[in-house]
């Protein structure tokens, strides 16, 4: 990532950066409320759920964040499809990804707020996932 770089991420009760919350991103408003369920379902009811439309697309992580819980929701957002975790700790960013797998739910990218993002548009953070995710897919091939 620009300006950062990637960290291992263990199994740790560490509190990773930032208020708890999770930004959702790229999900049709048809799956809105299947999403919220899963959250529920995987341990996360205490996490405030924010839906990032079209709209939202320029402003910046921190102030998403500061929005209430299930705003957006319901809006259309034809952003790529994407989980912006916030406060976590490193066991529960395991559990939530395993939770996600588990479900059989597609393909999407993932990210943790940090100092360096949390100032950052969702289009800028969602652009850096794309151009890291293409990067991986050449050095893997």
């Amino acid at each position: 990532m620009e300006e950062g770089t990637f960290e291992k991420v263990g199994q740790s009760e560490k509190r990773m950066y930032g208020p708890k919350g999770i930004i959702v991103c790229g999900y049709p408003p048809s799956e809105h409320s299947f999403l919220l369920m899963f959250t529920e379902k995987a341990g996360f009811h205490d996490r405030p759920v924010i839906f990032a439309g079209s709209n939202d697309a320029s402003t910046c992580l921190k102030e998403i964040l500061s929005l209430p819980a299930l705003w957006g929701m319901g809006e259309v957002s034809e952003m790529p499809r994407a989980l912006i975790l916030s406060g976590f700790t490193h066991k529960e960013l395991h559990q939530v990804m395993s939770a996600y797998r588990h479900a059989g739910l597609p393909r999407q990218f993932w990210a943790t707020l940090t100092p360096v993002s949390e100032t950052w548009t969702v289009g800028r953070l969602l652009e850096e996932l794309q151009k890291e995710n293409k990067a991986l897919s050449k050095s893997s091939s």
